[in-house]
């Protein structure tokens, strides 16, 4: 059983692209997916990522105070900014903006522990890196949001942070505490919180490409191009500032990939809820989600041959 959720969880980016292309064609296919359903899904990929984390993964912290200080700076300041470039220098319609920017403000997304793995990275700072961003996700994600897209539209940053506690903070900390108090039962369903994840966001994404599958079709360049320079972007400036600061190798590629990848799920869920209004919001969402799984994925398989220095 774990020999096959392995393989499911790693076909992750075919399952994402496969769904998404079936419900743009056949949108009826996933209608049904719409806001609760999305909601919950994603709340419960968070509780799944909870229950994968013990106290000590709390305590790593402070063994590496320089590498996930850099890490968590980065990630709240080069993705935000590079979204709000994005959306300047292509000059966007306030929907697809208001989305790019959304994505750039969110945490990093839990595929981006499989791709540090795969790119032979930290994978311990990269789990930290994730946990950190998600539980300060409430206050940083609402203030870059309301501050960089609200020239587009107005933003419910009070809302937005707490819908954002709801959706990450509250499960994490629930899954941490079952962890704590039941280590067995957490050890059982926890295996399976990979695979929630998978399940989660691929659902996510059908159901969100399904209910704007018109809107995606007149946009698509557009969306495919804004995704693409946001996530090699994050890459690129994540990757080179820990060079520059002469971090080792194996921190300058994890900083990369938590700066690169971004918790897209979330983003969908946040979208839906608060810009209803903006059905570009929500799919610059996914189109994130497939753009940084496929740039993520070449990076991980360039960096796979080369071992890093440290």
């Amino acid at each position: 059983m774990t020999r096959f959720l392995n393989w499911f969880n790693n076909l992750y980016p075919v399952w994402l692209v496969s769904l998404a292309t079936l419900a743009f064609f056949f949108p009826q296919t996933m209608l049904w997916f719409d806001k609760p359903w999305i909601f919950w899904s994603l709340a419960a990929s968070m509780l799944g990522m909870g229950l994968t984390l013990s106290l000590d993964d709390f305590k790593a912290i402070a063994r590496m105070p320089g590498s996930v200080a850099l890490g968590f700076v980065a990630q709240y300041t080069i993705m935000p900014l590079t979204g709000w470039l994005v959306a300047t220098l292509l000059k966007l319609e306030p929907g697809l903006a208001v989305g790019i920017i959304l994505v750039a403000s969110c945490p990093g997304g839990m595929a981006s522990n499989m791709i540090s793995y795969l790119a032979r990275a930290n994978v311990a700072l990269s789990v930290v890196l994730t946990l950190a961003s998600t539980l300060l996700a409430f206050f940083f994600t609402p203030m870059w949001t309301s501050t960089l897209a609200g020239k587009y539209v107005p933003v419910d940053a009070w809302g937005l942070c707490l819908s954002a506690l709801q959706l990450t903070v509250a499960p994490v900390v629930l899954g941490v505490l079952i962890r704590w108090k039941l280590p067995r039962t957490a050890d059982q369903i926890g295996a399976c919180g990979p695979t929630v994840a998978v399940l989660a966001f691929t659902l996510v994404s059908g159901g969100i490409v399904a209910a704007s599958a018109d809107a995606v079709a007149s946009h698509f360049g557009r969306l495919a191009l804004a995704a693409f320079l946001l996530h090699v972007m994050g890459f690129v400036v994540g990757y080179l500032i820990p060079k520059v600061l002469r971090y080792p190798e194996s921190v300058a590629r994890t900083v990369s990939i938590e700066v690169g990848m971004q918790n897209g799920g979330m983003a969908a869920a946040l979208a839906r809820e608060h810009f209803p209004l903006l059905p570009l919001a929500a799919a610059a969402a996914v189109f994130s989600g497939v753009m940084q799984n496929i740039v993520g994925g070449l990076m991980a398989a360039w960096w796979k041959r080369r071992t890093p220095d440290a």
